[in-house]
């Protein structure tokens, strides 16, 4: 495993976090939140797309393993340095903005445990079947960033007012854990199922699509 991978994935997931989530406890503009989650991921695939590709979330990487993009000791490695990136980002924006709810992504109220699982799923498994349909095919060649970043942004202007549109289980669990929102940590299990199912699901639907049969 290269080193160098993985400080890319640390340091885009801390920016991530840091700004993704940094938007929403600032501004809580939908807009706002959307677009500074899709220009981040947009921003670090151009910068560290050929240094690591740019997970930079461990729903993607668990789809890339399913898809056979890269090695199961790879992606542990991947998976702990999102996480802990994270949680510095999230710790990070807490020393800058002070005590509240750090943008952590919870239910609505309202909207329940089924429904918050499904439409994770859903725009999780947008997100991952963007990045295998542009990026991993090839097929957008240097616009596949651009590709992945508005299916992002698309995503949270969406499920935002729902869920918080995780669809990153490090995106949850930075904020969760400085958040004050009563249920930040009693949701978390939610987004670490619902997010690596959708990027399961869009491994095997790549796969199907892709093959000769």
């Amino acid at each position: 495993m290269q080193s160098k991978a993985l400080v890319a994935e640390f340091i885009g997931t801390f920016s991530l976090i840091f700004i993704g989530a940094g938007a929403a406890a600032v501004s809580g503009n939908l807009v706002a939140v959307a677009l500074a989650h899709g220009l981040v991921v947009m921003a670090f695939a151009y910068a560290y797309g050929n240094i690591s590709g740019t997970h930079i979330n461990p729903a993607v990487t668990i789809g890339l393993l399913v898809g056979g993009q890269i090695k199961l000791g790879d992606a542990i490695g991947y998976i702990v340095v999102q996480l802990i990136g994270g949680i510095v980002g999230a710790s990070a924006l807490l020393y800058v903005v002070g005590p509240g709810s750090l943008g952590a992504t919870v239910p609505a109220e309202g909207v329940g445990v089924g429904q918050t699982f499904l439409l994770e799923v859903i725009l999780t498994f947008l997100l991952v079947n963007s990045i295998f349909h542009s990026a991993v095919s090839g097929k957008a060649g240097n616009l596949a960033p651009v590709a992945i970043g508005l299916t992002l942004a698309a995503c949270i202007a969406m499920g935002g007012p729902l869920t918080g549109a995780s669809l990153n289980p490090a995106r949850s669990l930075g904020p969760a854990l400085f958040s004050d929102a009563p249920t930040a940590v009693s949701s978390l299990w939610i987004y670490f199922v619902a997010c690596p199912v959708g990027g399961i699901l869009a491994a095997l639907v790549h796969k199907y699509l892709a093959s000769d049969s």
